[in-house]
């Protein structure tokens, strides 16, 4: 069981939990540490780590990018205070989102011939559309269904949103936080090309349930060839926390918290 949980989004982006319930949740999943790492958000803490009933939250964010060879990767960012840099580039990624999440319902209330009754506000993401679809009575598709058929990539209803280039986004994330991480590589179409990113990066998330046998070993080569730290969490977008994560020791090595 993992001490350490880096990698939750609660609903201030596209998660299930509540950000007041993460302790809760931290303790049913047996994590004393959470990194709340919502997409393109930063959270309402008086400082970098906070804690909370009883367990430490990390104030962290994700931020996806696009590389020089066109490659849209997400980053994460441990210890946040947000600059005045990132916090420009933040308010245009969510008034693109807004856009991009009305695009989107727009598209599927007209082919499916329903009211999907979502609100389109900060934070709001495909997820929410997919849990739209597969709660709406009138419709056939469940939750994965929903992306496979409609919202996902190259589906009918798709619309790309706008993202910052690798070296803005990473710029602003090392000038905002204590550490930036390369999200789950393996997930990436050419995790090659982006573990040669994380050259210009602290960490590599290390740990990380990717539901399917994947081979590591690209991971820690590149760990070990860019003198890198190692980052773990479950990718929580609903309440179950300690899925993946980091030991104490392991998380002991990012020296997150202050002394």
């Amino acid at each position: 069981m993992p001490y350490a949980d880096l990698h939750v989004h609660t609903t201030r982006s596209d998660g299930s939990l509540a950000l007041e319930a993460v302790p809760e949740a931290a303790r049913r999943g047996g994590v004393e540490v959470v990194a709340v790492t919502d997409h393109d958000r930063v959270q309402p803490f008086d400082g970098p780590v906070v804690e909370r009933d009883g367990v430490t939250l990390v104030h962290g964010i994700e931020l996806r990018v696009e590389t020089p060879g066109g490659q849209r990767i997400d980053l994460l960012g441990y210890g946040l205070e947000p600059s005045a840099s990132l916090e420009a580039i933040l308010a245009d990624i969510q008034d693109n989102r807004i856009e991009r999440g009305r695009a989107i319902v727009d598209c599927v209330e007209s082919r499916l011939g329903i009211d999907l009754d979502v609100t389109v506000d900060g934070g709001f993401g495909r997820p929410h559309i997919a849990r739209a679809i597969e709660a709406h009575p009138e419709t056939e598709y469940d939750y994965q269904g929903a992306f496979d058929h409609l919202i996902g990539s190259d589906c009918p209803c798709y619309v790309p949103r706008d993202v910052p280039s690798f070296e803005t986004g990473r710029d602003a994330l090392a000038e905002s936080c204590r550490l930036v991480s390369l999200a789950h590589p393996l997930r990436y179409r050419e995790p090659e090309r982006a573990l040669a990113l994380a050259a210009d990066l602290d960490a590599v998330e290390l740990q990380y349930p990717y539901g399917r046998d994947v081979d590591r070993e690209p991971v820690e080569q590149a760990i070990e060839r860019h003198d890198l730290l190692a980052t773990g969490g479950s990718d929580a977008h609903d309440e179950r926390l300690g899925i993946d994560g980091l030991s104490r020791r392991a998380y002991d090595r990012l020296e997150l918290a202050d002394d």
